[in-house]
Formats: structure tokens, C-alpha cells, sequence
């Protein structure tokens, strides 16, 4: 592989392009200045605005959230895997029907495996614009988006519609459902019980990890995150491991399945036998299966990243409370 060919399978973290359409609450003041990005797979957007920078999805997606201070994202719900990890800020996480459930406060490099069939949210709580970068299971990240009814409800009073067939129709530029769709309609009172509502003990403990934990756990080799031996024990279809200074030796591997490298902090140089390339915070790289590679922090100083990697198992819920 050449290194024009390898470039294309990152996505520099300035070169992200931001959706600013992407969902329902987009026009909902309190969301209206969220950003939405898709960085690999189609992702669950709502708007043909979104862009992709990377289209093939080796069985999972990921995506990025960026918003200004006082931001939120509605509540909602997905059938598969939903983690996210802090890349900048301070985030406040909260779930339930109406966000009262529970709630948790995430740091830079934490990370996040919601459990699935659960509404949940998420607001950036720090003083500057904010990053979270996601990671969706399947390779259609669940069929979409289920919505808390209050937001559809809130979306239609600011000029957003959403039809069944899952896209946005803006009546403020003018747009209205087609003839044949209808809209989506709000799940019933007794659709509603499907939705559990855990407590923080329920959730905290078991599905959150702490970036200086997985600092400490990592000093000598990968420390495993999400997957069937990992700190937080879940099958979701990918595996999530977190690499820092002493974790990866400097001689070369591969690996049998996909492998997405999102580095957190420090850079990170990708050596193969057609070249090398140099990572850095908050890119995303996707090395194919088979290629022999080398990977280690370029410069001195605080190093880390999240790997990622397809398995076998079924993108479906994980949720056992």
C-alpha cells in the first residue's frame, strides 16, 4: 500500500466536515448549534447534508458530536451499541424517559458504552467547544434513531418534521412531508415501558472507565475496554482496546480483522513496508486486515489511543440490567 492509498483511510481531525442538520433537534434552541460528524459508515444522520469522509464500514461506525458550551443532545435511543470517548471538554451523560434516570460526568479520555434500549443525552458542561467521538455497532448503526417523544413533539414546534421513512422535512426552507409519508408517530404509553429506566449504580460501575485508570492498566501492554475479557465486559460486535506509551512494542503485527486507530493524546507514527505516517489527536485511522504494521508515539511526552476491531459477534442489544 502507497502512502497516498494509506491517506485516504485517515480522516484528519481538521479536516472533519460538520453537519449542522443532521437530527431532529436541530432547530430546538438549546441543540440548534450541535455538529454532527460522520467520520466512517453511513452512520444514523437524518439529512442529506451529512458528509461521509469514509463510506465502507468494517462492521461498526464511527461518528464525532461537537458543541459549544450549554449544549445538548436530545434524548434518544439505538438497538446496538452507542460508546463514546471525551476527546475535548467536560460532558455531562444523563438518560431515562426524561433524562432523569441517571446521569454521569465525563473528563477528557474517558469513555462511555451506553447501554443500549435506554433514552439517553449528552451535554458539553465545560467552558470551551467540546469533541466526544462515537463508535456505533453494525454496519448500519442499528437502523437509525428512536426518539423521546418530547423531541418530536419540540422539533415539529420549531419547523422540523420527521417522516417514517426517517428523513427530515424543514418547513421553514419550505419543505413538507411527500404525498404518501407520513409522519413518525410518538411511541405510546405502553411502547414506553420497553425503556428501562436504570440508576447510576445500575450504570456507572459497569459501562464507564476512566482515562487515567486505563492510563495506569496500559503501562505494559493494551489495556482491553470493551469485549468479552474487558474492563467493560460486553460483546457489541468490536472490540475496544486502549494503547499508551509502553502498551505496543515497535516490531510489526497484523491483525485478522478491521482496525481503527482514533488517537486521544500525543502522536502516534504507522510504519508499514510502503511507508509511514504520522497520527495526531483526535485523527481517525482505518488499517485493513492483513497488513503488516508497526505503530508507536513519534514524540515524547503523554501518548494514548482507542483501537478498535470487528468480531464475529452480533451488533445487537447489550443492555442486561
Amino acid at each position: 500500500m502507497s502512502p497516498e492509498e494509506m491517506e485516504t483511510r485517515i480522516v484528519r481531525y481538521g479536516d472533519l466536515k460538520p453537519c449542522r442538520t443532521a437530527f431532529i433537534d436541530a432547530h430546538t434552541p438549546g441543540s440548534d448549534q450541535k455538529e454532527n460528524f460522520t467520520i466512517i459508515g453511513g452512520g444514523v444522520s437524518e439529512s442529506p447534508d451529512q458528509h461521509v469522509h469514509i463510506k465502507d464500514t468494517p462492521g461498526f461506525n464511527i461518528g464525532a458530536a461537537g458543541q459549544p458550551p450549554k449544549c445538548r443532545n436530545s434524548l434518544h435511543s439505538h438497538t446496538t451499541a452507542e460508546v463514546f470517548f471525551v476527546l475535548k471538554g467536560r460532558w455531562r451523560f444523563f438518560w431515562g424517559r426524561w433524562g432523569t434516570a441517571g446521569e454521569v460526568v465525563l473528563e477528557e479520555g474517558d469513555i462511555f458504552n451506553i447501554p443500549t434500549g435506554i433514552f439517553r443525552g449528552f451535554e458539553n458542561i465545560g467552558t470551551d467547544y467540546g469533541m466526544i467521538l462515537a463508535i456505533l455497532g453494525g454496519d448500519d448503526a442499528g437502523g437509525g434513531v428512536t426518539w423521546a417523544p418530547q423531541v418530536i413533539e419540540d422539533a415539529r414546534n420549531h419547523g422540523l418534521a420527521l417522516g417514517q421513512n426517517g428523513v427530515l422535512y424543514d418547513t421553514k426552507q419550505g419543505q413538507s412531508l411527500p404525498d404518501g409519508i407520513s409522519p413518525m408517530p410518538l411511541l405510546t404509553d405502553e411502547e414506553l415501558k420497553a425503556f428501562p429506566e436504570p440508576g447510576n449504580d445500575a450504570v456507572v460501575k459497569d459501562y464507564v472507565a476512566r482515562y487515567w485508570d486505563m492510563m495506569a492498566l496500559s503501562a505494559k501492554a493494551p489495556c482491553a475496554v470493551i469485549g468479552e475479557h474487558g474492563l467493560l465486559m460486553d460483546r457489541p460486535g468490536f472490540e475496544v482496546d486502549f494503547l499508551s506509551r509502553g502498551s505496543q512494542p515497535e516490531t510489526s503485527y497484523s491483525l485478522n480483522s478491521h482496525e481503527v486507530l482514533m488517537v486521544m493524546r500525543g502522536h502516534w507514527k504507522l510504519g508499514w513496508s510502503g511507508g509511514e505516517k504520522v497520527l495526531a489527536p483526535g485523527d481517525t485511522c482505518a488499517v485493513p486486515p492483513g497488513l503488516e504494521h508497526s505503530l508507536a508515539p513519534s514524540m515524547s511526552g503523554e501518548a494514548s489511543l482507542f483501537r478498535v476491531m470487528n468480531t464475529n459477534d452480533p451488533a445487537g442489544p447489550t443492555w442486561v440490567g
